[in-house]
């Protein structure tokens, strides 16, 4: 009988213990595959959100800390505190682009979304936008909204039709072209019928500026600070202020996955311990039959990589499908906002990478298993009952 042929055998004699011991395996992969594939996206949308955002400078109210900077790459509702006085002081600074932001939140259908009141013909310069169906806002008063990409899509919404805002129906103008990026998730409103709709008086969540000089960023920060008392930071700094803070969240979910593969890694020793006591009738066998110590080491070791090769398989199929499924219904905050909104997708090497070290976890935990089967003296062995 070849090594694979009994390898196989020996696998499914107790086909209860094998498919329990693979399972562990397999949800230990499964969430490894999941948090990896969840968090490692991280990076690359707050980089992505950073660049879309357009702006050299950000203007948030006094005393803001990271985490509202967060919020502002992910449209979350923000404090609202910056009045229209400090808006047209910082606007009055020569030399740079302002354009304030009303950041709130609202639902559809009762699932959350942001929405942002803008300066419409300000905004639209600035940030590139293109129409892709409808029409856009006609002044700064246009009792209307305009949709990005994704958010039309889920809901079903077109130009002509009407959105729910406040208790409010709203009609909708149109529909921006894909962006990339958190846009696409958002309802744009002109910003008067934004703070109207939302009670917030002329004031706004943030301002973004641009600069034309870029290598005096830091002599317009100190600009706009003297004129009012508010926060400013570079896009350099926010992004990265936000990547620090929002990198726990990636170190908590592997930190997470390795407890899960520890736990089937004990399976494994588990599983292949009992199986060395079972089996030392056939060990001493083996040896009878001229099996060297490393053949029988070779032939358990061999045992647990199949393990953590059909675990990995599994576990890099449930995770990729698991992560799929999960990240649309992340709870929203500033931390795991840029997990919701990423688009998850199976990076092939890292389904690669986490099947091989499936297979080197699970031929690491059994090299204790074989070494004590490899180590049984063929007249103990043989004369097991």
């Amino acid at each position: 009988m070849t090594p694979a042929k009994l390898v196989f055998k020996n696998l499914t004699r107790r086909k209860g213990r094998f498919v329990f011991t693979l399972l562990g395996i397999v949800i230990g992969m499964g969430s490894f595959v999941t948090f990896m594939a969840l968090g490692g996206s991280l990076k690359g949308q707050i980089e992505q959100e950073s660049a879309a955002l357009g702006a050299n400078l950000v203007v948030t109210p006094k005393g803001s800390c990271a985490y509202e900077q967060v919020s502002i790459l992910t449209g979350e509702q923000l404090p609202t505190t910056i009045t229209a006085q400090e808006v047209e002081a910082i606007r009055s600074i020569p030399g740079m682009t302002a354009i304030p932001y009303l950041a709130e939140r609202s639902a559809i259908d009762n699932r959350p979304v942001s929405v942002m009141g803008v300066l419409p013909a300000e905004t639209l310069a600035f940030k590139g936008w293109k129409i892709a169906s409808g029409s856009y806002f006609d002044s700064k008063d246009t009792q209307g909204a305009v949709l990005g990409s994704i958010l039309a899509e889920q809901f079903g919404l077109a130009a002509g039709g009407e959105v729910r805002i406040r208790g409010e129906q709203i009609p909708v103008l149109g529909v921006l072209s894909e962006t990339g990026g958190k846009d696409d998730l958002t309802v744009f409103l002109s910003l008067p019928v934004a703070q109207k709709l939302y009670q917030q008086k002329d004031n706004v969540s943030y301002v973004a500026v641009q600069v034309d000089k870029l290598d005096e960023v830091d002599l317009y920060a100190q600009k706009i600070q003297e004129k009012v008392s508010l926060g400013v930071v570079s896009d350099k700094q926010m992004l990265k202020q936000v990547l620090s803070i929002v990198g726990t969240v990636n170190v908590t979910l592997q930190l997470i996955a390795a407890v899960a593969i520890l736990a089937a890694a004990f399976g494994i020793v588990n599983t292949m311990m009992t199986a060395t006591y079972e089996r030392k009738r056939e060990i001493g066998i083996l040896q009878a039959m001229g099996a060297t110590r490393g053949g029988i080491f070779r032939l358990f070791l061999l045992e647990s990589g199949v393990y953590g090769l059909l675990g990995g398989i599994g576990g890099a199929v449930l995770g990729t499908a698991a992560s799929i499924l999960a990240a649309p219904y992340i709870a929203q905050n500033a931390a795991t906002s840029f997990v919701k909104g990423s688009q998850t997708s199976a990076d092939p090497l890292m389904l690669i990478g986490a099947v091989l070290f499936s297979t080197l976890v699970a031929m690491v935990s059994g090299l204790y298993p074989a070494w004590k089967a490899s180590n049984l003296s063929p007249v103990e062995a043989i004369s097991y009952e």
